[in-house]
């Protein structure tokens, strides 16, 4: 790579701005870096970690989807993969990578409007895919904070059910991964009718927040909004079960089916 000062002299044409917010081209490290320049960037930490994410050039997994699947999906793929730390909670179902597929098929058989068989299967292969973000050599630590009702809404019928409850049980033994349940008991909280996926970015200027609406999936970049949801996450933390009392009461969830 060139020097910092060698690339500052460069210009970007109006050509290529246009082309790369329009996503017609990519952003290759070096152009990230004379960008960073032009701009009078201070910091190198953030630089650096945007350099590293355009070094990833050519096509991803999720980029086979690209035709088949709305846009966010492929983007909710993408934001797993650079992340550094995830954290996860989820309200009325269980997190999306620790799903089995009957019970995928449960939650896509809801959909309004109904799916085809065809699309129902490319929706479960795709988030069978997502779940291989936590069987890299180094995946991210992740923590997933699961209220009960989660644990007793029975999509795909009792036996789907069960068998995801004890593959929770299985992935809450794996390195890295921390399962905290908030029973009812716990009471209320902030943020209560929503499900939150906070991905941790190489620096803390590209976390972002994931959320389901009613209208589809929304993502939050804006300091505010990542220090209130820090917050709700904290504070769901805080009402959660440890995760050796939240093992206890997923085995015993699924002893009562």
């Amino acid at each position: 790579m060139a020097p910092l000062k060698e690339l500052i002299v460069h210009r970007t044409d109006r050509t290529t701005v246009s082309n790369t917010e329009s996503a017609r081209s990519g952003v290759s490290s070096d152009r990230v870096r004379v960008w960073a320049a032009n701009y009078r960037c201070p910091d190198a930490a953030y630089v650096d970690a945007l350099a590293d994410m355009a070094r990833e050039r050519g096509a991803n997994w999720w980029d086979e989807y690209r035709d088949a699947l709305p846009a966010s999906l492929l983007d909710i793929a993408e934001m797993e993969h650079h992340a550094a730390a995830l954290r996860s909670a989820q309200i009325m179902h269980m997190p999306g990578v620790l799903q089995t597929p009957d019970y995928m098929r449960g939650i896509f058989a809801e959909a309004v409007p109904t799916m085809d068989p065809a699309d129902l299967e490319r929706h479960v292969e795709f988030r069978v895919r997502r779940a291989a973000v936590l069987d890299r050599p180094e995946p991210p630590p992740s923590e997933f904070l699961i209220h009960e009702t989660a644990l007793r809404m029975s999509f795909g019928g009792l036996k789907a059910l069960r068998r995801q409850l004890e593959h929770l049980l299985e992935q809450a033994e794996r390195p890295g991964i921390v399962v905290r349940v908030v029973p009812f008991s716990a009471g209320g909280f902030a943020n209560a009718g929503s499900s939150t996926l906070y991905a941790c970015g190489p620096v803390p200027q590209l976390d972002t927040v994931q959320i389901d609406v009613p209208t589809g999936v929304t993502f939050l970049h804006a300091e505010t909004y990542l220090a209130n949801y820090r917050a709700v996450l904290d504070r769901m933390r805080a009402r959660a079960l440890d995760p050796a009392a939240s093992r206890d009461f997923v085995q015993q969830a699924t002893m009562e089916i």
